[in-house]
């Protein structure tokens, strides 16, 4: 088998703010996987609250080169790299190779039935409310927003963004940035505002007062979900888990959390790190099991794929093997 992976970086059309941080482009590794005159290719940008990077990703595929090459299965790279940003670029890059090998379609591989999903938009974090309510209104053609909040005023930038989008399904990431006392004051405030779910409000690691608590928006989390290791535990914390390929480690571990989740009830999001359509197609197959669907990567960038996601007021579908899969 024959392998290269490089570094890829992709233009914002603005800067992107959450929580304790900003980006300005999308920076991630591209692996290409070669074998009887097919090529399967993979993205990941990493988790840059682990301490990944492009630069980080790129060794850490490089430093077990040498074994990929000789040929390695699915099965077999769940143990020759952990959980990340890495495995999952490797991961989705075999998958995509298995699909051009076969002349069998992603849907055909997993038995799962394709169909248009809608993502969420995301509002960025802004320095005031007013300022959010403006984007939120702005993004008059998606019908799901997602709003990035930290401990400033989260709900009267909420009331803005309702009073600016009544229409607009609301789903709220706090991204850690929240204290339980914080939770307790503003979740009865915002029952009236009709929220979807609120992610990750408190940060990982400090979330054990969330055992017990009963909530009327439902928890979802992110953070503190990485892998269907620590599925157990969060379970009993949040109703929801958002799986990204990105902390799990690629489709394969995605899929597996996926279904464990499903069996301990709970609802399921999928999401990502800010990438292209490439980094969004494998998530597009997990997004077929999930309530929530934050695919809006793209959306975010001043260039994707020629062959990319199809994406209309919310919809978005139009996977092609020419992309990948």
């Amino acid at each position: 088998m024959k392998m290269s992976v490089h570094i890829e970086e992709w233009e914002l059309t603005q800067p992107f703010r959450i929580s304790g941080f900003e980006w300005v482009n999308a920076r991630g590794i591209v692996v290409q996987l070669a074998e009887d005159g097919q090529v399967g290719r993979g993205e990941a940008q990493g988790v840059f609250y682990l301490g990944e990077d492009a630069d980080s990703l790129f060794a850490q595929v490089h430093a077990v080169a040498g074994e990929i090459r000789k040929g390695i299965s699915r099965a077999d790279l769940q143990d020759l790299l952990p959980p990340g940003g890495a495995r999952n670029a490797v991961d989705c890059a075999l998958w995509d190779l298995e699909c051009k090998k076969s002349g069998r379609t992603i849907w055909q591989l997993t038995g799962i039935e394709p169909k248009p999903v809608t993502t969420v938009f995301t509002i960025g974090l802004e320095a005031t409310p007013e300022a959010m309510a403006a984007k939120a209104a702005a993004a008059a053609e998606a019908p799901v927003l997602k709003i990035k909040l930290n401990a400033d005023r989260p709900y009267e930038r909420l009331a803005a963004i309702r009073a600016a989008r009544p229409d607009a399904a609301l789903v709220v990431d706090a991204n850690q940035g929240w204290d339980f006392a914080l939770l307790q004051d503003v979740i009865p405030k915002c029952v009236a505002l009709d929220l979807g779910m609120i992610e990750q409000p408190l940060p990982r690691g400090a979330d054990e007062a969330l055992e017990g608590f009963d909530s009327p928006i439902t928890l979802a989390a992110d953070e503190s979900c990485l892998h269907s290791g620590e599925l157990a535990v969060t379970a009993s914390r949040y109703g929801m888990i958002n799986i990204k390929l990105d902390k799990c480690g690629g489709l394969t571990e995605a899929l597996k959390l996926a279904r464990a989740a499903k069996t301990l009830g709970c609802q399921l999001m999928v999401g990502n790190m800010v990438g292209t359509s490439l980094a969004m197609a494998p998530s597009l197959v997990v997004a077929q099991l999930c309530d929530f669907v934050d695919l809006d990567g793209p959306l975010l960038l001043k260039y994707d794929h020629p062959n990319g996601l199809r994406y209309r007021k919310g919809v978005v579908d139009g996977l092609r093997p020419a992309l990948w899969g």
